[in-house]
């Protein structure tokens, strides 16, 4: 179970415009772009595809970009890879084989499927608004990018 780098990118710039869904504003896909480091035209046409698919919202013009209504902030991560993976590359075989389900099982199915379940699960059952608040709530990042070289802790 992949995720594609389409739907990771969607997936940090949605949570990126949830995060920002307060202020009001508009924001740009060159802003949002930079902030979490993705190229701009390939994350211009994820936006026209989450647009179309109702994920998020846009404006044209001076004061145009990129935002969440409430209905879109009602919507789940699982929404977001559905829209631009499709589910069937989340149903994908873990080894890659054609034929794999508990019927024609590949060798680490019964091993894989558990951990399948619990993260589609999770994905499902959350809003793209709390996951953003849990985000928020405990620090994390949605891009290395700002990360100063001396908190990334060494793995040795």
């Amino acid at each position: 179970m992949m995720l594609s780098r389409a739907s990771k990118y969607a997936i940090l710039s949605t949570l990126f415009l949830a995060e920002h869904v307060e202020e009001k504003k508009k924001i740009s896909v060159k802003v949002i772009a930079e902030t979490i480091d993705v190229p701009s035209p390939f994350l211009a046409k994820l936006f026209q595809q989450l647009v179309k698919g109702k994920i998020i919202s846009s404006t044209k013009g001076p004061n145009g970009g990129f935002y969440l209504t409430k209905s879109n902030q009602k919507k789940s991560v699982l929404d977001i890879i559905e829209n631009i993976d499709g589910l069937n590359r989340l149903n994908e075989c873990f080894l890659g084989l054609n034929e794999c389900d508990g019927a024609n099982p590949c060798p680490v199915h019964f091993i894989v499927e558990p951990f399948k379940q619990s993260i589609l699960g999770k994905f499902r059952d959350k809003t793209i608004m709390e996951f953003s608040e849990e985000i928020v709530a405990q620090g994390r990042k949605l891009t290395l990018k700002d990360i100063i070289p001396g908190e990334i802790k060494d793995s040795k």
